[in-house]
């Protein structure tokens, strides 16, 4: 027996393979709200009977929050040993008005696209947990046992900031070590193109207030002699950027950028990304980044200083003649390379700082995080044989890809477990997460299932 023989086994079993995720998007496991405590329960419970019904020692694990779900197979064999990442919690689905069906009544539809699974958790991260676990089956069912020593760690609560994760990690960590980390919790660069993750954004956040009189003044007794923290905070926002390269101007600043190897940049520049797509699908009509960058390049390689928030004064109907006492801003920052998020907080207070007007105060928020970008080892062999194994299965070479987020928990595996992590996913661009009529490609979960099982062989070799 082969691996045609898995590939055979997983196109026969698909429908039956529909049929189960089916089921585990029935369950309403939102992970944010209380009221759903028991769903999420009893999604881990699925889980676990699942795991177990194919031969993999699977359990609850209890946590403050909801439950990690935790399963091993091939302990003592030979071979690489991977630890498997999903998370079976899903999102809140308001505006329920929005739905065109129940959430949690999933179905197939058919689009311009080909069919998709419809509902809540269908594309995050169910429907991707699934290609996993259904990979597995399908050697199981063909071989008797797996090409390698897997351990499945299922979480609860990514999709709620992930309290119980840090913990759960530093207790059990001499249980979940491996050689390496799947994460699944990803997506194609483009539909149809294969996409291994090669490093992933960290995240600064910081907020400020600038004080400027004790109380709200009236504009036409100190209007032209009052320092106004509205006029104050905007020009020391301005003073964040440099208007004539989209740069941003803070001293400093790119300290641990590095540019893109240009074989990555020759991946980058085939894998099918449609600028204009991208841009105009939001009303751009062009990319308004760092000059000299592309837009790819923009999103995932450089770092950024966004303003979120700016309020301040009187924000109700007509009009209030006030100069406000205070005005507000949060700011964040996605970082790259070897950016350090607690030596780039020093700076962006500094700058803040050198440039206040006498009778001008800044108060800063001290309760918020930030965390380093995660950079893949893709020197690794693993990656290379992964990358082969989803090109064969897609017909097309696969990339090494960048992200323009963050994925939390592959920061974590390296810094609690020191596990390198691969994140290779089969959602796309327009499968809704996180919003109404999130669906899923049955192609994704199709192929999704056919490419586990190829890298699972490729790995063994």
């Amino acid at each position: 027996m082969s691996l045609d023989d898995v590939l055979t086994r997983i196109d026969t079993d698909l429908s039956a393979a529909t049929d189960r995720l089916m089921e585990l998007l029935r369950i309403p496991s939102i992970s944010t709200d209380p009221a759903y405590k028991a769903a999420c329960d009893t999604a881990a419970d699925w889980l676990v009977t699942d795991l177990q019904s194919i031969g993999i020692a699977a359990e609850k694990r209890a946590t403050p929050g909801h439950p990690m779900v935790v399963g091993h197979v091939g302990e003592d064999g030979d071979g690489p040993h991977v630890l498997f990442y999903g998370h079976y919690d899903v999102q809140p689905v308001d505006p329920l008005n929005l739905w065109a069906r129940d959430p949690f009544d999933p179905a197939i539809e058919d689009t311009e696209n080909g069919p998709v699974i419809r509902g809540r958790g269908s594309s995050d991260d169910k429907g991707q947990l699934m290609t996993f676990v259904e990979a597995c089956r399908a050697w199981k069912a063909v071989h008797g046992t797996l090409p390698c020593r897997i351990t499945f760690f299922f979480e609860g609560e990514e999709e709620s900031g992930s309290p119980s994760l840090v913990p759960f990690l530093e207790e059990n960590a001499a249980e979940l070590k491996a050689d390496l980390a799947l994460v699944c919790d990803t997506s194609m660069v483009s539909r149809g193109v294969p996409s291994i993750a090669a490093q992933l954004r960290g995240m600064l956040k910081d907020e400020f207030t600038i004080i400027g009189p004790r109380i709200d003044l009236h504009s036409g007794h100190y209007g032209g002699p009052g320092l106004n923290p509205l006029r104050e905070i905007s020009r020391i926002v301005d003073s964040f950027y440099d208007q004539e390269t989209g740069r941003v101007a803070v001293e400093g600043f790119y300290e641990g950028v590095h540019e893109v190897p240009a074989e990555q940049l020759r991946q980058w520049e085939g894998c099918g990304f449609d600028e204009a797509e991208y841009l105009n699908s939001v009303g751009y009509t062009q990319p308004h980044g760092e000059q000299g960058y592309s837009t790819l390049e923009q999103q995932w390689a450089r770092p950024t200083l966004e303003v979120n928030g700016l309020w301040g004064g009187y924000n109700g109907a007509g009009s209030k003649t006030v100069i406000p006492s205070e005005a507000h801003c949060k700011i964040t920052c996605r970082l790259v390379g070897d950016m350090d998020p607690d030596t780039l907080r020093g700076k962006i207070r500094k700058h803040v700082e050198d440039r206040l007007s006498p009778d001008a105060k800044v108060v800063w928020d001290n309760d918020l995080e930030g965390s380093r970008a995660s950079v893949m080892n893709i020197t690794r062999p693993e990656f290379e044989a992964a990358r082969g194994a989803l090109s064969d299965e897609w017909d097309r070479e696969a990339v090494f890809t960048g992200m323009g987020g963050s994925i939390p928990v592959v920061g974590y595996f390296k810094s609690i477990l020191g596990l390198d992590s691969m994140l290779v996913g089969y959602a796309n661009d327009d499968d809704a997460i996180h919003s109404p009529n999130e669906k899923y490609d049955v192609k994704s979960f199709h192929k999704g299932i056919r490419s586990w099982a190829r890298i699972l062989d490729a790995l063994n070799k």
